[in-house]
């Protein structure tokens, strides 16, 4: 297996604190069969990538944990105007390996409709984007069908493996197994920050899909499409997208328990910590981040 999304690399951001933590990541997710850990620190307001920092700790890890699993270069790639900006002046300089595929985190509580116009830039430069665990950000509990229209503009979408067996929440767990059902899930990744309080634990997803949807869909989140997405490779051949074209609306949407989400809280594994959403506090952006952005 190959986890496309973990933040192994240590004091870079809110994932590994310590050397230690990084190895002890790595040696978690190499005994659940990971033969490749993409390295995803955060690009963003609260944790700035610092380019030479993050190669420099990268290849330190690479170097110790040569022989027990192989290591990529990513980002978790936050989509705010000064880096929409950045990646489109230096096209896949933030993508996997620079190969082109790039995960990117949107806003969690409010996602502004000009964001696909930023969507359509960062694909014009040259990128394959990956939008990170959807099935938990706040806004897109509230508004689900901006999944939708992410995959018809081209976009792949990454769930977190610990959110099929809910633990970031109830509501969290009945969207990743709807869009488990309807095959819009094309990777299962960890999001791991920690050995112990955020683990690398991909195993047990893989075995839940195999046993929901087939052992072929646990590869091809797990195995194909990861693989294709550390080589830059051409995307693989997918199973039809049940409901997409339709636009047929999501059945998790209709639930009591959504029904209460959306009236205003926020469903149990989006608070920030160690169990929910990365530590970061979103606001409602300014005025001037589009106008920097799109220049008007």
């Amino acid at each position: 297996m190959i986890d496309i999304h973990q933040h192994l690399i240590y004091g870079v951001d809110d994932g590994s604190p310590d050397l230690e933590s990084s190895l002890q990541m790595a040696q978690v997710a190499a005994s659940e069969g990971v033969t490749r850990i993409v390295c995803t620190p955060h690009a963003s307001d609260p944790f700035p990538y610092n380019a030479p920092l993050v190669e420099e700790r990268f290849a330190e890890l690479r170097e110790r944990l040569e022989g027990v699993v192989e290591l990529s270069l990513g980002c978790d790639f936050h989509l705010s105007a000064d880096n929409i900006m950045e990646a489109c002046a230096h096209p896949l300089r933030y993508s996997i390996d620079g190969k082109g595929y790039l995960l990117v985190e949107f806003p969690s509580f409010v996602i502004p409709p000009a964001m696909a116009e930023a969507l359509f830039r960062l694909q014009s430069a040259g990128y394959r984007l990956i939008v990170t665990h959807p099935e938990r950000y706040p806004a897109v509990l509230r508004q689900p069908e901006l999944i939708g229209e992410w995959m018809r503009a081209g976009c792949l979408i990454q769930v977190t493996a610990g959110s099929l067996y809910g633990r970031f929440g109830k509501v969290e767990e009945m969207l990743a197994n709807e869009l488990l059902e309807r095959n819009w899930i094309h990777f299962l990744a960890t999001d791991a920050h920690h050995p112990l309080r955020r683990p690398p634990h991909l195993q047990q997803a893989y075995k839940y899909v195999a046993k929901r949807a087939g052992e072929e869909t646990a590869r091809r989140l797990c195995v194909t499409n990861p693989q294709a997405a550390v080589e830059g490779a051409a995307w693989p051949e997918q199973p039809e997208p049940k409901g997409l074209w339709e636009n047929e609306p999501l059945r998790f949407s209709r639930t009591p328990e959504m029904k209460r989400a959306r009236r205003g809280s926020v469903p149990k594994g989006d608070s920030p910590g160690p169990a929910g959403e990365e530590a970061e506090t979103e606001r409602v952006p300014a005025r001037g981040f589009w106008s920097r952005l799109f220049g008007r």
